[in-house]
């Protein structure tokens, strides 16, 4: 199984609401697959020399989750508030570490 991040785009085009996003990850939770997630708040950007880059303000929360591959955690956006509200979802792999 790998690792996978499911990044919600603040770009719907029509609302999302509470009682989706629980019933969401609540199935999320019984598959066995959900490893984590939260809305993003406001943040800064910040680098040691020179100016930082900017804020990502497009994204506004995550779920970390565990598939078998891309498909299958593609297939775990069905029910994703987000995604079912016209918006974007990105998913990337995170890397395995030991």
């Amino acid at each position: 199984m790998r690792e996978y991040i499911l990044m919600m785009h603040a770009d719907t085009v029509s609302a999302e609401s509470d009682s989706d996003w629980d019933a969401y990850i609540g199935r999320l939770h019984a598959s066995g697959c959900f490893r984590g997630g939260s809305v993003i708040a406001a943040g800064q950007s910040f680098r040691k020399e020179g100016p930082p880059g900017p804020v990502a303000t497009h994204i506004h929360g995550f779920i970390r989750i565990e598939a078998a591959d891309l498909e299958a955690a593609r297939a775990l956006l069905e029910g994703n508030p987000t995604f079912e509200a016209g918006g974007t979802v990105e998913i990337r792999e995170l890397p395995i570490t030991s």
